[in-house]
């Protein structure tokens, strides 16, 4: 069995590891659009932002000032002793002190700050139940910056597939600059409201090397990631080659008269982690 204290001692070394150092997948496509960038202007932003990754690793210090809400996703195999969320709940008011994290969940009316990052429904856990032998824990500390330009739309089953591609274009060019790009989307589409948004999100947790099994989502993929870094924003929007570093697709079917789209964006910084817990021993990586 897990104790609640080997859940809380991860997911404060789990924060630790997603603020301070990024995917290796993530990682690589900026090196790969720094290599083949034509802009000097967009040369000097992916420099900056390479020596700032470089930097946070050697030191040990966030990447980004804003370290985010704490998003988690746990795949419940292996049995936990106690209360998996009281674990969660502790580890990061824990890395808030230690590591340390900037304090960003606030009451959303009266928009007090306990300081701690923990308040309702906040750090947001994710279930899902698995055969595994181990509890796997993903964490995705999200920054306002990329959160405040996700976007949401009910289309009309009628525009299909032209339809997603119009709203994709129209969220990145109303994003700009906002979301610190070069960005990654994730895409939901279908389900229902709700269900195209949680999508949208997950589909974040994958790497951006990866690509939807079904030919037909792979094909969306790869044609809205060429056609979106055709606008040319580019890094931190002084124009360049490269304003997309990766498009996730994830779907579920919806009902016959709806066409649900959800669109979440993601900086460069595209920070997530993940452990899993066995009863002796704990993996760190970056699982999906």
């Amino acid at each position: 069995m897990i104790s609640e204290e080997t859940i809380q001692t991860t997911v404060v070394e789990l924060l630790k590891k997603a603020v301070t150092k990024l995917p290796p997948d993530i990682e690589a496509a900026l090196n790969a659009a720094y290599k083949k960038e034509t802009s000097e202007a967009a040369k000097m932003q992916f420099k900056a932002i390479l020596d700032n990754i470089k930097l946070a690793e050697e030191t040990t210090t966030p990447m980004c000032q804003d370290t985010g809400v704490h998003i988690f996703y746990v795949n419940k195999g292996k049995p936990a002793t106690g209360n998996i969320e009281k674990a969660i709940r502790a580890g990061v008011k824990e890395a808030t002190e230690k590591i340390p994290l900037r304090p960003n969940a606030v009451h959303p009316l009266t928009r007090k700050n306990p300081g701690t990052n923990l308040g309702e429904k906040m750090p947001y856990i994710n279930y899902t139940l698995s055969d595994n032998d181990y509890l796997e824990i993903h964490v995705m500390p999200k920054g306002a910056g990329s959160e405040n330009m996700s976007r949401m739309a009910m289309l009309n089953p009628s525009q299909g597939i032209k339809g997603i591609k119009q709203f994709a274009l129209d969220t990145l060019l109303n994003a700009g600059s906002k979301p610190c790009p070069p960005v990654v989307l994730g895409i939901g589409i279908g389900g229902c409201a709700d269900i195209s948004l949680k999508l949208a999100k997950q589909a974040l947790l994958r790497p951006i090397t990866s690509h939807h099994p079904e030919p037909d989502i792979h094909a969306l993929e790869d044609e809205l990631l060429e056609a979106l870094n055709e606008i040319g924003i580019g890094p931190m929007g002084l124009g360049g080659n490269t304003t997309v570093l990766g498009i996730n697709i994830e779907y579920a079917y919806c009902h016959t008269a709806s066409h649900p789209v959800a669109i979440n964006v993601q900086c460069w910084a595209a920070r997530r982690a993940s452990a899993r817990i066995y009863e002796d021993k704990v993996e760190y990586g970056w699982f999906t």
